[in-house]
């Protein structure tokens, strides 16, 4: 045995059967550098010891452990102002669901790990976890010395007590949208002061990414605090603390001088929030603000033409034009496949972000995501095909209905380029875009737009994993169960539950690649929800800005932000 092989066999000594199959599968060259670094950090394997098997099976360079794309290089002590999309509702950490609730959630509020913008995980608050060889217990080692806004020290309680709030359904968290059938309150369970068990429904390979940024709720809270008066306090155990909150408008915050980790370089920051981006841009372009936390290309071209700093993350983000499976006429498979045979995908993604996005296939599976089986055909526009379908489904004269939208970004042009199309079949579609207040609503069926309309098109923020796309808009609705909270499609199809779960369960990326192909084709029959494309995650600053830290979830961090 040579040298590498005698280190690799001592770093494997040091791991669980699970992260030694990844190290396995990585040594016999059956995995690339970067799918290691992201399946790695999953199971828990340690940045150093990942940088120490690559290494050891001669593979150069080393994880990163920072990822920005604007490493902070100005002075300390500034005053970053930055522009975001108004927060639709309370700052509450369980009923948040948008991109401004989630970005203030994360100015103050930290979360077990980081999911960053190369899709790996960071331990925060966690610093470490590992699998059993099941995967359906994880265990956790909570940092110590940490502690809140309050003064009160970080524990297992406290990250006992926020995963119990969160995954029971009694109290309507929006992170049920991810822990549904995966996590419940009986499954959390403290060892000792600085350790926690989750012991979950089903094995489970992507399970930490529920706990990361990615699950935006899930900031810890202390012991019993009511998360409905959070958004008096913001307390958490960030790099800032709250000074000023103004609901609609926007807020202030002051480095906290007391963090546990490397301290804010801004003295302050304050953040402004916006209903549309074209006041966002001209205020950055007026020099009002110094970040824009996100734009799109549709109305932010100004933004690229080198001026600025812009930040572009590969992303799973995404909209979701869902058709109601449950009223006529989309109870139809072939009228919801005519609609997705109407577009013309390679323009949308010209015309709305100027090649910043991929194309989309009827399912959630990004090219982003290593998983995704690139083996199943791309749709394509094909009209004759559409008009086809919707006769034999009895509509050869067409037919009409609404689409309801969030008027956010690109959408409305989005929406309206699905209606102009849908005339070539014969559809008419009346367009209605809203305010994400109002689009949202409660985010309750029966009580949301975005639920209840027969044709609803949302925006989806970027996950580092497909989980939650698979789960929360497209799995049977099950109160009960905590499953579907999001499925605006109502559509129900036991052969895709089953094998959406099978995915979930799935731990070696073979076996994830091969149970996406089923999803992906069933998912083109059935067309219950059109994936148009995925988009890059834009966010731009001043050229004399540096270290602002974007995911393409929507968090903007700017701790380590810092003006020339």
């Amino acid at each position: 045995m040579n040298a590498d092989n005698r280190r690799l066999g001592r770093l494997r000594s040091g791991q669980g059967e699970i992260a030694n199959h990844v190290i396995d599968e990585f040594a016999a060259g059956r995995m690339s550098r970067r799918d290691f670094l992201r399946r790695g950090t999953i199971v828990g394997i340690s940045l150093p010891v990942l940088g120490a098997v690559i290494s050891a099976c001669g593979s150069s360079g080393s994880p990163s452990s920072s990822g920005s794309s604007s490493a902070a290089a100005g002075k300390p002590g500034a005053t970053i102002k930055a522009a975001i999309i108004v927060p639709s509702g309370a700052i509450n950490p369980v009923t948040v669901a948008d991109q401004g609730g989630l970005d203030m959630l994360g100015q103050t509020g930290e979360y077990l790990c980081l999911s960053d913008q190369h899709l790996s995980l960071r331990p925060v608050l966690a610093t470490s976890w590992t699998p059993n060889t099941k995967a359906d217990v994880w265990t956790f080692k909570i940092r110590q010395g940490v502690t809140f806004h309050n003064g009160h020290p970080l524990t297992a309680d406290d990250v006992v007590y926020t995963y119990k709030l969160h995954t029971n359904p009694k109290n309507g968290s929006s992170a049920l949208s991810a822990f549904g059938g995966v996590l419940t309150p009986s499954g959390v369970k403290k060892v000792d002061d600085s350790t926690v068990e989750f012991h979950l429904a089903a094995p489970n390979g992507h399970f930490p990414y529920l706990t990361s940024s990615d699950n935006y709720n899930m900031i810890i809270l202390p012991n019993g605090y009511d998360p409905a008066k959070w958004q008096s306090t913001f307390v958490g155990t960030g790099p800032f603390v709250l000074k000023t909150y103004t609901a609609k408008q926007g807020a202030t915050f002051s480095r906290n001088e007391k963090y546990w980790g490397t301290k804010a370089l801004p003295a302050a920051t304050e953040f402004t929030f916006y209903d549309q981006q074209t006041p966002q841009i001209l205020a950055l372009t007026g020099g009002t603000v110094d970040v824009v936390g996100q734009f799109s290309v549709a109305g932010g071209q100004q933004l690229l033409n080198g001026s600025y700093n812009v930040i572009r993350l590969k992303s799973s983000a995404h909209r979701e034009l869902s058709m109601r499976t449950d009223q006529s006429p989309f109870t139809d498979a072939r009228v919801r496949q005519a609609v997705a045979l109407s577009l013309n995908r390679p323009a949308i993604v010209h015309a709305l972000f100027k090649g910043y996005a991929d194309l989309g296939n009827e399912s959630p599976f990004a090219p982003v995501f290593p998983s995704t089986n690139t083996t199943v055909a791309q749709r394509a526009q094909n009209i004759a095909k559409a008009k086809s379908l919707l006769s034999a489904a009895g509509h050869p004269s067409g037919f009409s209905t609404q689409l309801i939208g969030n008027d956010v970004q690109e959408i409305g042009e989005y929406a309206q380029i699905v209606a102009q199309a849908a005339k070539a079949i014969g559809v008419n579609i009346n367009v209605k875009m809203e305010a994400s207040s109002a689009y949202y609503g409660k985010a309750t069926f029966g009580n949301s737009d975005w639920l209840d309309a027969t044709m609803s098109l949302v925006d989806y923020g970027h996950r580092s994993v497909p989980n939650v796309f698979l789960t929360a808009p497209l799995e049977t609705i099950n109160a009960k169960a905590g499953t579907g909270p999001w499925n605006a499609a109502h559509f129900s199809n036991s052969q895709y539950d089953k094998l959406a779960q099978q995915y979930v369960a799935a731990i070696d990326l073979s076996s994830q690649k091969q149970i996406a192909g089923q999803i992906e084709t069933l998912l083109l029959n059935e067309t219950p929800i059109i994936f148009g494309y995925f988009y890059n995650y834009l966010s731009a600053t001043a050229k004399n800005v540096t270290g602002a830290y974007p995911t393409a979830i929507g968090h903007i961090f700017l701790n380590q932000a810092a003006k020339s």
